[in-house]
Formats: C-alpha cells, structure tokens, sequence
C-alpha cells in the first residue's frame, strides 16, 4: 500500500505540471490546448537531442530545454493561434488538432520511430522504512514542487501575475483597465512553455521517449485539469495527484490494464455532483 501511494504522487506529480499549463491556457486563451502531448513529446526530444548529440550532462541538457522550449510555444502561437484568436475556442481547438498533427510526425521524421533514453547512470533505489524510492522520483518530485511553487509566486506576487488572473477572471474589464492582452498571452504561453519541457524532461526520465510519448499523457492531463476545475492551476495539481494515486491503488482490485478506467471512473462521479469539477466555479453569464 505504502509503495503504491508513493508511485501514485510520483505519477501525479509529473503530470501535474503539463496539467497546469493545460488549465493556464484554457483560463486565459479561453480553448483547451489538444496539442500540449505534442509539445511534451517535442520537449522531450528537444532534451535528448541536447543530452545525447550535444553532450551535455541531463541536469545541463534540461536546464537549457527549459530555456528553448517556451520560444517553440511562442512560435506556435504566433504560426497556429494568434491568426485565429478572433474565431474563438472552437476553432482554436481544432488548430491545435492541426498542430499536434504536425509536430508529432516532425518528431517522427526527424527522430524515427525507434525509443530514445537519457544517458542517465543507473543508480539503486534508496529504501526508508521498507520503501523503494527511486532516484527519479527524488528529481522528479523535487522539480515538479519547485515548478508548482514558482507558478504559485508569479500569479500571486507580480505583476504579470496579476493580470494574467485579472484576464482569466474578466478579460473585458481587464482591457478597459488597461491591460495588455498580448503580453499576458505571451507571458501565458512562456510559463506554459517551461511547464510542459519540465514535465517532457522528467518523463523522458521515466520511460522510454518516442513519438507515441505525449499521446500517453494527453487524456490524463486533460482528466486531471477536468477534475480540478479547467482554468484553475491549484484544482489541476490535486486533480494530477488524486489520478495518480486512485490509478495506482486500483491495481489493488484490478488488474493494470484497468487502472486508467477506475480513475475515469472517479472522475464521472466527482462531475456528477460538482459539474465545474472539485475547485471549479460556474460561469455567471448576463
């Protein structure tokens, strides 16, 4: 049981960080982001390129993917979205469609199909109280914590922050007062940008990287983002953990195969009675 609450928050933690970038986007650009599993499979690639062709060590090869990647996601906005930012979320969700299209089968014809690891060196798993915690997980949750604190800091204690939260509240008044909605946008897909290469790095880290890797973790963001309350980066972290750790129990019950279904499963009962999700907040229309 033990062992199982700890793979599940190490789980949860990972996704937690795409999961956020995904409820940034939809609180502020106002349409769910489908090609965020591109852009981690991107991110990813970015990092093993750097790591493996350039030589840097992993620490070195993720710091500075880190850096680059936002400047891919302000490129895909200025190619993808920012052109059709007045047809609104319906027609930017199918851009992103498009966009995933895209940078998936660039992956695929710049990389190949074959999976691709970090040249990492193996370590043993350290053992506390009769617990296996890998080093991984160690970096992982140490990231990904220090990643959730950061966007914590920026939204609540700068300015930038502030009106990023002031446009995701009311982006009309927002502008009557002044704000400048492409800088918060830029700004949004910059912190979007450093979340998802973070997540692709610390994923690359876990499993093998190829071009099937964001596909993988596209549903359970979106469910964890869903969960929590879509446009609420706090409700997206404790919808990445809940998943996480419901996933992993269930194995307790049935078999691994099923686990994801259980998590939906949760879910579909958790919109039942809260339809906006856990920490969501129903939209007043006048």
């Amino acid at each position: 049981m033990g062992q199982l609450l700890i793979n599940g928050l190490g789980t949860g933690l990972i996704v937690a960080l795409p999961s956020i970038a995904l409820s940034l986007s939809f609180g502020i650009l106002k349409f769910p982001n489908f090609a965020i599993g591109a852009m981690l499979t991107t991110a990813a690639y970015i990092a093993w390129s750097l790591n493996i062709h350039a030589g840097l060590p992993l620490l070195a090869a993720g710091a500075l993917c880190i850096i680059l990647f936002p400047m891919v996601a302000l490129l895909c906005d200025a190619a993808v979205f920012r052109p059709l930012r007045s047809r609104g979320p319906v027609t930017l969700l199918v851009a992103s469609m498009g966009l995933s299209f895209v940078l998936d089968n660039v992956c695929r014809l710049i990389f190949g199909n074959d999976a691709r690891n970090f040249d990492i060196a193996l370590s043993r798993p350290y053992r506390v109280w009769g617990l296996r915690i890998n080093y991984e997980l160690l970096v992982s949750a140490g990231v990904s914590i220090g990643a959730m604190i950061l966007v914590f800091l920026i939204l609540k204690h700068t300015s930038i922050g502030r009106a990023m939260r002031a446009v995701a509240d009311n982006p009309n008044l927002a502008a009557a007062r002044g704000i400048d909605a492409k800088r918060v946008i830029a700004a949004t897909w910059i912190l979007a940008g450093v979340l998802i290469a973070a997540s692709g790095v610390l994923i690359g880290m876990d499993r093998a990287i190829d071009p099937q890797l964001g596909w993988n973790y596209i549903i359970v963001c979106f469910a964890a983002a869903i969960l929590g309350g879509l446009g609420n980066p706090a409700g997206a972290v404790f919808g990445a953990l809940l998943l996480g750790v419901v996933g992993e129990l269930a194995t307790l019950v049935v078999a691994t195969n099923y686990r994801s279904g259980v998590g939906f499963l949760v879910i579909a009962l958790v919109l039942l009675s809260r339809p906006n999700g856990l920490f969501g907040t129903r939209e007043i229309v006048k």
